[in-house]
């Protein structure tokens, strides 16, 4: 079983940065700016010999009309919902606000262990302070004044924290689980596709552009397969992005797709294939990664029974050498075909992860050599004698050969066609390596 806190509270208390601090690396965006964190944001953290997940969440504000701040609250609300313990942080410097007030109301009726935590309590003279948060009245433990940016106070508030887990929890939930990541410009639609498929809003959803900062990582079953599916923020030119958070979304977006299985390059079906998009799918290949294409937002187009045909026709000559890279139409809108592609998805998967016998590589692929051996060089003859699958996380094959040295780009591109012809690759890059027999 997972033992779960949420770090909950108003606007810039700093749970981000406590966050941070509780997982031990930065993967949330921290920021001056209120209102950066958005969604819910997990990681995993352990203290004392117990393990448990963490939650950050945007700052709650009460009463507010302003449609990401409504969208906050219910993301907040879930968070609660899901947690075992509850962190409720709060401003030394600020003190007591109206905010912290009437979110604290809100609090009242909870059955689960809440801890008030008193943030920025940088010197004694801060934490001093602390005493006025008590009138709050809503937890049975007493504050617990921290800095969360040098750590100062944590170590006693998890003492107390890990003392409510019923038991030791697990370290990594999420390990051996294939990681599919969602990427794409602003406004494609990623965070309307993970929601979709979840069947609730995992991912706060707007016409604004941009709306995602962070990098969303949810657990998610189908087929009788686990997945983790990240949706990031959009990514748009270098030139085009000015603000810091907006700097910091892509650095994790960019981050997310290093630590994926399959990328998912989601792209505007009204736009087609842009010279982004293109950067994003060699930036996957460059990565080793599986890489799909998933046409969104198909039901916004006139067509006819020729239009899919020349659409994907057109993408596959952009894409130039990596045709072997699948394409989905979608419309996330009329859920059309969106199961299909988290399906395409784990066929990628399946696919990167695939492991050839030596004797069926060299039964098939040293007849295709003889029918078409090396060209020779400059006099010399190559044989190539014996093929392996190397073991590596992605498919690397290896061809002994008495001159390595002297194979050509050409018959790389030949035996690369052969190997994707009699064993499925779709969606994967295949890299070859020629090695002295």
């Amino acid at each position: 079983m997972a033992n779960i806190v949420a770090i909950v509270g108003r606007p810039n208390v700093g749970k981000s940065t406590l966050f941070n601090r509780l997982v031990e690396e930065r993967k949330a965006i921290e920021d001056n700016m209120s209102g950066v964190t958005r969604d819910r944001h997990y990681g995993h953290a352990q203290w004392s010999g117990k393990f448990f997940s963490v939650i950050d969440t945007g700052g709650y504000v009460t009463g507010s009309e302003d449609v990401f701040e409504a969208e906050i609250r219910k993301q907040v609300k879930l968070a609660i919902e899901e947690a075992d313990v509850i962190l409720f942080v709060v401003d030394c410097i600020d003190g007591l606000t109206d905010l912290d007030t009437a979110f604290a109301n809100e609090l009242r009726g909870t059955k689960k262990p809440l801890f008030i935590v008193a943030n920025k309590a940088d010197n004694r003279e801060k934490a001093m302070t602390v005493h006025e948060f008590y009138s709050l009245g809503i937890s049975d433990f007493e504050i617990f004044p921290i800095a969360s940016a040098s750590g100062s106070g944590t170590g006693e508030l998890l003492d107390e924290v890990v003392k409510q887990f019923v038991d030791e929890g697990i370290e990594d939930p999420d390990a051996g689980i294939p990681k599919i990541s969602i990427l794409g410009r602003p406004n494609v639609g990623k965070s309307s596709f993970l929601n979709a498929l979840l069947g609730h809003e995992r991912s706060i959803v707007t016409d604004e552009a941009g709306t995602t900062r962070d990098a969303i990582h949810t657990r998610y079953k189908l087929f009788g397969q686990d997945f983790i599916i990240t949706d990031t923020a959009g990514i748009r030119k270098k030139a085009k992005v000015k603000e810091d958070v907006e700097f910091y979304s892509v650095m994790r977006s960019l981050r997310t797709l290093e630590e994926s299985d399959v990328v998912i390059v989601m792209i505007d079906a009204t736009r087609g294939l842009e010279a982004q998009d293109i950067n994003l799918i060699s930036l996957a290949i460059k990565n080793n990664k599986g890489v799909m294409i998933m046409v969104n937002k198909w039901d916004l187009i006139e067509k006819d029974h020729k239009t899919m045909g020349k659409i994907k026709d057109d993408m596959v000559d952009r894409l130039g050498e990596n045709k072997w890279i699948p394409i989905i139409f979608t419309s996330v809108v009329e859920k059309q075909r969106i199961f299909q592609a988290i399906e395409l998805a784990t066929k990628v998967y399946e696919n990167k992860t695939r492991r050839i016998a030596t004797s069926k590589l060299n039964d098939i692929l040293l007849q295709e050599i003889e029918k078409y051996p090396p060209p020779a060089w400059k006099g010399k003859y190559i044989k190539i004698k014996y093929v392996t699958q190397l073991p590596t996380k992605n498919p690397v094959f290896a061809f002994f050969c008495n001159l390595p040295q002297y194979i050509k780009e050409p018959y790389t591109r030949y035996l690369e066609n052969r190997l994707r012809e009699n064993f499925n690759f779709e969606g994967v890059p295949v890299k070859i390596v020629y090695k002295n027999k």
